[in-house]
C-alpha cells in the first residue's frame, strides 16, 4: 500500500483537496464529484470515483513533439473594457521580429533561463523541466489571477497516491522526450498590464515556490501557511530583493526588454500575442495494474 502522509495544515497543498463538505440526496446514488482547489500559485482538477476501475476520459500523459505534435499556441485576446494602448510605443526596446507575432512564452522562458542561472537560491531548477504557458483572462479588471505554478507532483515528488482504497496518479507532461515538472502559467493580458518590477517580482514569485528538490512538488515552509510562510508581505519583499538583485547583476536588457510593454502596446507592433495554452493536469484515478504499468510498480518519485 502506498503510505498516505499524515493530515495537517503544513504537511502539503494536495490534502485540501479532500476537505470539501460533500451532502447527497437521501436514496441518490454517488457517481462521483469534480472539484478544484486554486490559489494564486496552485490549481489542479481532481475527478474522484469510489470504484477501482479506469473511467474514460484524459489520459495519464499528454506528450508534445516538434514538428508533429508542436505545443498549441493560441492567440491571447483584449478582453472588454481592457487597458488602452498607450499613446508611444518605444521603437527602441527589442521584441523580436515584428513581421511574426509576439510568441509571449518564448520570451518568458528566455528570461528565466537567465534569472534561474544568475540567483543562487533558484539554481537547483532545470528550466529545461519547466513548461511555460498562458490563460486567458476572463474580464479586463486589473485585480485577479496573475499567474500560478502546478506541481506535477505530490508530497516528497510522489507521482501517485492512494486515497480512501482509490490510487490516483497527477497527470504527466512531456515536451520533445523531456518530462515535465512544473506548469507556469501566466494570465494574459492582466499580467502584461503589470508595471515592470510588479511582472519581474511576479516571475521571482512563482519560481521560488518550486521545491528545492526539485521534485515536481512545491517549497514547504514551517507552520500553518506551508506555501507563503507565515508572512505574505514577508514573503513578497523577499521576491523585491531577489528581483532588484537580478538587475543590479546587469543581465541582458534584451531579456527583459517585453516586460516594460503592456498588452496592447505590444499587440500593436506585432500585431497579435500567442502564448502556449495547454490543459490544466489533472487528478486521475488508475487502476491496479495500470498503476503498475504507469508507475512500474513502485516508483512514485520524479524521474
Amino acid at each position: 500500500m502506498i503510505p498516505c502522509p499524515p493530515n495537517s495544515a503544513a504537511h502539503c497543498a494536495e490534502d485540501l483537496l479532500w476537505q470539501g463538505n460533500y451532502r447527497l440526496r437521501e436514496g441518490a446514488e454517488f457517481t462521483g464529484f469534480a472539484e478544484q482547489f486554486a490559489h494564486n500559485s496552485y490549481l489542479m482538477s481532481i475527478a474522484v470515483r469510489l470504484d477501482d476501475a479506469v473511467p474514460p476520459g484524459p489520459p495519464l500523459a499528454l506528450v508534445y513533439n516538434e514538428p508533429h505534435k508542436p505545443l498549441p499556441r493560441r492567440p491571447m485576446r483584449q478582453p472588454t473594457r481592457a487597458r488602452r494602448p498607450d499613446p508611444v510605443t518605444p521603437s527602441w526596446l527589442p521584441t523580436g521580429s515584428l513581421a511574426a507575432p509576439f510568441d509571449f512564452c518564448t520570451h518568458v522562458r528566455r528570461l528565466c533561463i537567465d534569472v534561474v542561472a544568475r540567483t543562487p537560491a533558484l539554481q537547483h531548477i532545470d528550466a529545461s523541466r519547466l513548461l511555460f504557458a498562458a490563460t486567458q483572462a476572463r474580464t479586463g479588471k486589473a485585480h485577479g489571477l496573475q499567474a500560478r505554478v502546478t506541481p506535477l507532483r505530490f508530497h516528497g515528488g510522489h507521482l501517485v497516491r492512494r486515497r480512501r482504497g482509490t490510487v490516483y496518479q497527477i497527470q504527466r507532461y512531456f515536451v520533445d522526450g523531456r518530462e515535465i515538472l512544473y506548469v507556469i502559467a501566466l494570465c494574459l493580458p492582466r499580467f502584461l498590464d503589470l508595471d515592470f518590477d510588479e511582472k519581474l517580482v511576479t516571475i521571482f514569485h512563482e519560481l521560488y515556490h518550486i521545491s528545492p528538490s526539485f521534485d515536481g512538488d512545491l517549497r514547504r515552509h514551517g507552520g500553518r501557511y506551508s506555501v507563503h510562510s507565515h508572512s505574505q508581505r514577508a514573503y513578497d519583499r523577499h521576491m523585491a530583493a531577489l528581483s532588484r538583485a537580478y538587475l543590479a547583476g546587469g543581465p541582458d536588457p534584451a531579456l527583459h526588454a517585453f516586460l516594460r510593454l503592456n498588452f496592447a502596446q505590444l499587440q500593436r507592433r506585432h500585431g497579435s500575442v500567442v502564448g502556449v495554452v495547454v490543459p490544466r493536469p489533472r487528478l486521475i484515478p488508475v487502476a491496479a495494474r495500470e498503476f503498475s504499468k504507469s508507475a512500474h510498480g513502485a516508483s512514485l518519485r520524479a524521474e
